[in-house]
C-alpha cells in the first residue's frame, strides 16, 4: 500500500516485456466485406412494416401480370364481351366460399308478388335455387305488398330467345348429350306469351297453380315420363310420345329454306354460358355495368396504371435528379437562373396542362403520350427540388473537399460522392410519385377530362371512376378498385420510409 506519498517497492521480477519478438500487423477481417447494397437490404428487412408492405406491393404486382394470363378467357371476354349474355352488374361469387354461404353471388333485391312468382318459377323450371332467403314482408301505402329477398344473381339473369343456325343448333343438342346440362327449354304456342318469360307472363294470366304444398306446378306438359323435359326434340317430331303435347309447346321454331335453316329457341342462359365458355358463370369480383369481368379487367387497369406510373417516376428523376444536381452542386447565379426557370412551370396549374394536351395534342398521338407529356411537363420539379437541397446539404463536407483537393472532375464529385447520400431522400421521393401518378389520372378520369376506357384498355381509375354511380346499387364495382389503390398507397407510403432509412450512409453500420 502507498503510504505518505512512497512508491512502494516491487520485484523486478514481478514486470514482463510483451510482444518484445512478435511482428504488429493488422489483424485479417474474419467477415466478409458487406457492399452498400446488401447493407441496406440488411436494414430493410429489419423495418417489419416495410417488408410487408413490399410483400403487398409484390402481390399487387403478381396480380396484375399473371391473372390475365392464368385466366386468359376471362381477360379476353373482361376487354372485347361488352354483355356476358346480360351479365351485368353480377354479384361477386367464389365456388368455395359459396358453400358455406358466403360470397355466393346473391343479392338484396325487393320483389313485388308478380316478380316474386317470376323469380320463383325461374327456380322451379330449371331446378335451382334462385331464392336464397325471404327475409321480410312490407306493405306500402296502396297495399301493395313487396318481398325482400336474397336472390342468386346468376340464375335471376332467366331466359333470352335466341335464333341459332344449324350447325349451332346441332352443336348445342350434341353438348347437352354429353353433359346432360339444358341449355334449350320449351316455348309456347300462344303468342300472348313471351318466349322468354313463359312462367311469369303465365302466372300474370291468372292464379299460378299450386301443389298441396304450396309449390309451383308446371302449366305445360313435359314429353319426360319423369316430367323432365327433353331439349333434344322438337314439338311435332315422331319422338314425342305424349300427343297431347303435340303443338302445345316447342323447342325450336324452324326457319328459312333447305338451303339456309335457323331455329328460334327459348335459352337459359346460365346453361348457354357454360356452353359457350367452358365453365359456370361464377366472377371473384363480379361483373360491372357492362357485363364484364372485374377480376381480370382490375389486374388489366393495375397493370396499365402501374407500367404508366412507373414509367413517369423513372423519367422525373431522370430529368429532375441532372437538374437538381446542376442547381445544387453550382449553386450562385446557375442556381439562380434554373431556380426562376423551375418557378415559372410549378405556376402552370396541372389540370389546365392536362386538359389543353387532351383537347389539342390528344387528337395527333392519342390520350395515353398526351397525359404522359402532361405529368412530365411538371412533374420533375419536386424531384429536382429534392435534389437541389440535397447536394446544398452535402456539398460542403469534407470528403468532398478531399476529392475537390485530389483533382477530382465535378461530375465524379457529383455523381460518384453526393449523389449515393441522397439516395434514400431521392428513392423515397420517386417511389411515392407511383401512386400519386395514379391518384391525379383517377381524379383527371372522374371530371371526365381523360377517357382511357375502351374494349381494349382501361385503368384503375377509370375503373373507379365508372363504378361512382353504382355505390348504392352495387357497391362491389368500386369496392375492389378501392381496395387496390388503398392497398397501394399504404404499401407504398411505409415502403418507400423503409427505403429512405435503408439508404441512408449515415445508418451504415449502425446497430438498430
Amino acid at each position: 500500500m502507498r503510504k505518505n506519498n512512497q512508491i512502494p517497492d516491487i520485484p523486478s521480477e514481478k514486470f514482463a516485456f510483451v510482444g518484445l519478438d512478435a511482428k504488429i500487423h493488422d489483424q485479417k477481417f474474419e467477415t466478409k466485406q458487406v457492399s452498400f447494397f446488401r447493407d441496406a437490404l440488411h436494414r430493410f428487412c429489419k423495418n417489419k412494416s416495410s417488408v410487408v408492405a413490399a410483400i403487398i406491393i409484390l402481390s399487387l404486382v403478381l396480380y396484375a401480370i399473371f391473372i390475365p394470363v392464368f385466366c386468359s378467357t376471362n381477360y379476353s371476354l373482361a376487354l372485347t364481351d361488352t354483355n356476358y349474355l346480360n351479365y351485368v352488374k353480377m354479384a361477386p361469387k367464389n365456388e368455395f366460399f359459396a358453400q358455406f354461404g358466403i360470397w355466393d353471388g346473391s343479392k338484396e333485391l325487393t320483389l313485388g308478388e308478380a316478380n316474386l312468382a317470376y323469380v320463383r318459377a325461374i327456380g322451379v323450371e330449371t331446378n335451382t335455387e334462385v331464392i336464397k332467403e325471404v327475409k321480410s314482408q312490407i306493405t306500402d301505402e296502396k297495399g301493395k305488398v313487396a318481398y325482400i329477398c336474397d336472390v342468386d344473381t346468376y340464375i335471376h339473369n332467366g331466359f333470352t330467345t335466341m335464333t341459332l343456325s344449324a350447325d349451332e343448333y346441332q352443336k348445342i343438342q350434341q353438348w347437352q348429350n354429353e353433359t346432360g346440362v339444358q341449355v334449350i327449354y320449351p316455348a309456347v304456342n300462344d303468342k300472348s306469351i313471351s318466349d322468354a318469360n313463359i312462367w311469369y307472363e303465365a302466372t300474370r294470366k291468372g292464379a299460378p297453380k299450386l301443389d298441396a304444398d304450396g309449390n309451383y306446378v308446371n302449366i305445360y306438359k313435359t314429353s319426360g315420363e319423369d316430367g323432365s323435359y327433353n331439349s333434344l326434340r322438337v314439338a311435332g317430331d315422331p319422338g314425342i310420345d305424349d300427343p297431347e303435347a303435340a303443338g302445345r309447346y316447342r323447342y325450336a321454331t324452324i326457319t328459312g329454306d333447305s338451303s339456309s335453316v335457323s331455329y328460334k329457341c327459348r335459352i337459359f342462359k346460365y346453361s348457354y354460358f357454360q356452353y359457350r365458355y367452358g365453365f359456370e358463370p361464377a366472377f371473384a369480383f363480379g361483373t360491372n355495368a357492362l357485363g364484364q369481368d372485374i377480376l381480370t379487367r382490375l389486374a388489366a387497369g393495375a397493370r396499365f396504371s402501374l407500367l404508366f406510373a412507373l414509367c413517369i417516376a423513372c423519367i422525373n428523376l431522370f430529368i429532375g435528379a441532372v437538374y437538381g444536381a446542376i442547381e445544387g452542386y453550382y449553386g450562385g447565379a446557375v442556381d439562380m437562373l434554373m431556380e426562376r426557370f423551375s418557378d415559372i412551370l410549378s405556376r402552370v396549374p396541372f389540370l389546365v396542362v392536362a386538359t389543353l394536351f387532351q383537347l389539342h395534342l390528344a387528337k395527333k398521338v392519342g390520350p395515353v403520350p398526351s397525359l404522359l407529356f402532361a405529368f412530365v411537363l411538371t412533374g420533375w420539379i419536386g424531384m429536382a427540388s429534392t435534389v437541389r437541397m440535397q447536394f446544398y446539404r452535402f456539398k460542403g463536407q469534407e470528403y468532398v473537399l478531399a476529392s475537390r483537393t485530389l483533382g477530382a472532375k465535378d461530375m465524379r464529385i457529383m455523381f460518384k460522392h453526393i449523389f449515393p447520400n441522397a439516395l434514400g431522400t431521392i428513392v423515397t421521393s420517386s417511389v411515392l410519385v407511383i401512386p400519386g401518378v395514379i391518384f391525379q389520372e383517377s381524379s383527371l378520369t372522374y371530371l371526365g377530362i381523360v377517357n382511357l376506357d375502351s374494349s381494349t384498355m382501361t385503368s384503375v381509375g377509370t375503373m373507379l371512376a365508372n363504378g361512382r354511380q353504382y355505390l348504392s346499387s352495387d357497391p362491389h364495382i368500386i369496392l375492389f378498385p378501392a381496395l387496390f389503390i388503398s392497398l397501394l398507397m399504404i404499401s407504398f407510403n411505409l415502403f418507400g420510409n423503409g427505403l429512405r432509412d435503408a439508404f441512408n450512409p449515415a445508418l451504415r453500420g449502425s446497430d438498430e
